[in-house]
């Protein structure tokens, strides 16, 4: 039997997330949970800096989806739905994960929960809670249209929760019947590929650090200037 050529076979670390990425993707879940849990509590000024600060990350991950690295850039992964359907339907199917960056279904699914989180901060800046606390643009609309948008900010969250958690049961059914883990490059920003495979192109983190002291500065702004 003839031997499949070396780089075929040979698999190395390659860099495929870079920095500002994995740093959106941890902190953001730990914005949502603490956004869940001050409403629990009734700590509503918790609630609305953390709603702020997943405004901040939001607008950076969206620019970043335009300017940043090759694997972060929505051109790159954004496919039809018919993609994203044919490549979930292989998800028992047990084979090497040669991805750079995320696949169809996975890319689908970003856009998803990216929008699901525009619409709950963007609710989240208009609504009130009929007592003391209102967003700092509720002023700018009726009370009538304030507490529909109230409406669709609790709603949407349910929508996120369910997001979440199949984003979750996805990650550990590729670990489970395709045998990849998703988890572990998006921590060390690394996956063992085809030696053969191009590397994505990594923009410099300066950048990254640049667009986010604008996202910071534009939510501040809305927050506590208009």
């Amino acid at each position: 039997m003839a031997r499949k050529p070396l780089s075929s076979e040979l698999r190395l670390p390659m860099p495929i997330w870079d920095l500002p990425v994995r740093l959106f993707h941890w902190l953001l879940p730990v914005l949502i949970v603490t956004s869940y849990v001050s409403v629990k509590t009734d700590r509503m000024t918790l609630h609305f800096l953390s709603g702020y600060a997943m405004g901040a990350l939001l607008i950076f991950r969206i620019v970043w989806g335009f300017v940043g690295s090759d694997t972060a850039r929505f051109s790159r992964f954004v496919r039809s739905p018919r993609a994203a359907w044919q490549h979930a339907g292989h998800v028992f199917r047990r084979e090497p994960d040669n991805e750079v960056g995320h696949n169809a279904a996975g890319g689908l699914m970003v856009l998803v929960l990216l929008a699901l989180l525009v619409v709950q901060v963007v609710t989240g800046l208009f609504t009130n809670d009929d007592s003391t606390l209102e967003g700092p643009l509720m002023k700018f609309i009726s009370k009538e249209l304030s507490d529909r948008l109230y409406r669709v900010h609790d709603i949407n969250f349910k929508l996120i929760a369910l997001g979440g958690m199949a984003h979750i049961a996805a990650v550990g059914a590729y670990a489970l019947f395709k045998g990849q883990d998703l988890v572990r490059p998006m921590i060390n920003g690394r996956k063992r590929l085809p030696a053969a495979t191009p590397a994505p192109a990594m923009v410099h983190p300066v950048l990254a650090l640049v667009i986010a002291l604008v996202a910071a500065g534009i939510m501040f702004v809305i927050a506590r200037v208009l």
